[in-house]
C-alpha cells in the first residue's frame, strides 16, 4: 500500500506556479490610434458669432403662425422621431444596467420539493427507497470589486452611449423641423409658380382676343393666330403640372407631421407671409458644440475609448465574492429548526489561462472600432463646416442673385408693355410682342425660385447650426432615471 505526503512538495508547488505564469494572458503594449482628431479650428473662428443665431424654435422667426403649428405638431407626433426617443431609453436603462456591477447583490431563495429517493442511489437508509419532502431558505449575497477597472470603463462606455443617442434624438429633433419647414416653404413656391402660371393663361387668353381682332380686321394673318392659340395648352399643361406637384408636396408635409396624407390639402402658404433671418456672417468654434450630430460623434469616440480599456483589462483576475446563509431540511417539520441551519463563503478568483491570442484579438478589434469612431467624428466635424459654410455663402450670394433679378424683372416688364402697345397700333408684329412675354414670364418664375431659395438656404443654415440646441448630454446621470 502507498503512502501520499500529506503536503505538495516545494518543487511540485513552484512547477504549477510557473505553468500558471506561464499561460496568463498579457495584453502587450497599447496601440495608439491609427486616426487623429481634425484640428478644432478648421473652417471656423475662435470667436463666436453674435448675432444671426437660431434659437430653440428658430422656426417661430420665419413669422408664419401656421407653420409653427406644423412643427411642433410633427415634433409631438413623428414615428421617426418616437423610434429615435425610444433608442435614447433603450440606451440609458442598459447604462443604469451597467452601473449596478460593482455593487453586491443580494438574493432570497425558497423552495419545497416532494421526492422518492432511490433504494441503490448515494442516499443512505431510511431515507432511500422512501419519499420525503425537503425544503430550502436560503439569502445569497455575491459582490464583484472592481479592482482593475473593468466595471468603470463598462460604466463609462453605457454612458457614452446613452449621452450619443440623446444627442442623436435632438439631432433627429433638429432634422424633422427643418424637413417641415423646408418642405412648407417648396410647397409655397409651387403655389407661387401656379400663380404665376394662371397670370401667363390669363395673358395668352389677352392675346388671343387681340389676334382674332387684328385677324378679322386683316392686319394679322392665320398664321399669327393659329400661333396664339398655341400658347393656350402650352398654359394649361404647365398649371396641371404645377397642380400635382401641390398636391404630392401636400402629402408630404402631412406625413412629415405625423399625419394621414390627406391631412393638409387645404394648406396653402404664400412666399410674401414669410420673412427673412439675419444670418452670421462668419462661423464660430461654438458650432462644434452647438451640433448634437457632432457631439454625439463625439460621445461614441469616448465609449470606445471606454471599451478598449474594458478590454485590457480583461487580461487581469476577477475577483468575486459569495456568501449565503439560510435553512435546508428532509422533511418539512424541521425546517424551522436550529439544526437545520447552513451557511457558506465562497471567495473566488480567476485568471485568464492561455487565453492571450484571444484576448490581444478582441483587444485590437476594440481599437480599430475607436479607430472607426475617430474618422466618423473628423467626418461629421468636416461636414458639419461644409454644410454651414455652403449656406451662408448662398444666402450670401443669393441675395446679390434677387437685387439682379429684380433690375431685370422691371426692365422685362416695360419692354413686355412697349411691345404690347406697339403690337395693338400696328407698329410691330406678333413675334417681338411674343418674345417679350416669354422674357417677362421666365423672369417672374426666376423671382419666384429666387424668393422661395433665399428662405430655404436659411432653414438648412439654421439647421447647419444646430437649431438653437444646448448641450446637456455631460448632464445625464442614470442614478436618476
Amino acid at each position: 500500500m502507498h503512502s501520499f505526503p500529506s503536503s505538495p512538495s516545494p518543487r511540485l508547488l513552484a512547477l504549477c506556479a510557473a505553468l500558471v505564469l506561464a499561460g496568463c494572458a498579457l495584453p502587450g503594449p497599447g496601440h495608439a490610434p491609427l486616426a487623429q482628431f481634425t484640428p478644432a479650428d478648421t473652417g471656423l473662428t475662435a470667436q463666436a458669432p453674435t448675432q444671426g443665431l437660431p434659437t430653440p424654435s428658430w422656426w417661430s422667426a420665419l413669422g408664419d403662425p401656421r407653420l409653427n403649428a406644423l412643427v411642433d405638431q410633427a415634433l409631438q407626433g413623428s414615428p421617426s422621431l418616437a423610434a429615435s426617443r425610444a433608442r435614447f431609453e433603450r440606451a440609458a436603462a442598459l447604462a443604469m444596467a451597467s452601473s449596478t456591477a460593482s455593487q453586491p447583490h443580494a438574493s432570497l431563495g425558497l423552495d419545497a420539493t416532494r421526492q422518492h429517493y432511490s433504494a441503490n442511489g448515494l442516499v443512505p437508509a431510511p431515507i432511500a427507497g422512501n419519499t420525503y419532502n425537503s425544503g430550502n431558505a436560503q439569502v445569497g449575497l455575491n459582490w464583484a470589486p472592481d479592482f482593475f477597472g473593468r466595471h468603470a470603463a463598462e460604466l463609462e462606455s453605457a454612458l457614452g452611449q446613452a449621452r450619443a443617442a440623446q444627442a442623436d434624438s435632438a439631432a433627429a429633433a433638429n432634422q424633422l423641423a427643418a424637413q417641415v419647414a423646408r418642405s412648407y416653404v417648396a410647397l409655397a413656391r409651387l403655389l407661387a409658380q401656379r400663380d404665376v402660371a394662371a397670370r401667363t393663361l390669363d395673358q395668352r387668353r389677352q392675346l388671343l382676343d387681340l389676334s382674332h381682332q387684328r385677324t378679322q380686321a386683316g392686319l394679322d394673318s392665320q398664321v399669327e393666330l393659329t400661333q396664339a392659340q398655341a400658347g393656350l395648352p402650352d398654359a394649361h399643361t404647365q398649371i396641371e403640372m404645377l397642380d400635382e406637384q401641390i398636391t404630392l408636396a401636400r402629402r408630404t408635409l402631412a406625413v412629415l407631421c405625423g399625419q394621414a396624407p390627406e391631412a393638409q390639402q387645404a394648406l396653402a402658404p404664400q412666399l410674401a407671409q414669410l420673412a427673412l433671418q439675419d444670418v452670421p456672417q462668419a462661423l464660430g468654434m461654438d458650432l462644434l458644440g452647438r451640433r448634437p450630430d457632432i457631439v454625439a460623434a463625439r460621445w461614441r469616440v469616448e465609449a470606445a475609448g471606454q471599451d478598449t480599456a474594458r478590454a485590457r483589462a480583461d487580461f487581469y483576475p476577477d475577483v468575486s465574492l459569495s456568501a449565503f446563509v439560510g435553512l435546508n431540511a428532509i422533511g418539512l417539520d424541521q425546517l424551522l429548526q436550529g439544526s437545520s441551519r447552513q451557511m457558506g463563503v465562497t471567495p473566488a478568483l480567476r485568471l485568464p489561462i492561455f487565453e492571450g491570442t484571444r484576448l490581444r484579438a478582441q483587444l485590437r478589434g476594440r481599437e480599430a472600432e475607436r479607430d472607426t469612431a475617430i474618422a466618423q467624428y473628423n467626418g461629421a466635424v468636416l461636414d458639419a463646416v461644409k454644410e454651414a459654410g455652403d449656406a451662408i455663402a448662398s444666402v450670401q450670394s443669393l441675395g446679390r442673385q434677387q437685387a439682379l433679378q429684380s433690375e431685370s424683372a422691371a426692365k422685362a416688364e416695360q419692354a413686355y408693355d412697349f411691345a404690347l402697345q406697339r403690337y395693338r397700333a400696328g407698329l410691330s408684329n406678333q413675334i417681338t410682342m411674343l418674345n417679350a412675354e416669354n422674357q417677362v414670364i421666365a423672369q417672374r418664375r426666376l423671382g419666384v425660385d429666387l424668393q422661395a431659395r433665399q428662405l430655404d438656404t436659411r432653414i438648412a443654415l439654421m439647421k447647419a447650426l444646430g437649431g438653437g440646441w444646448s448641450d446637456d448630454t455631460a448632464n445625464l446621470q442614470v442614478s436618476q432615471r
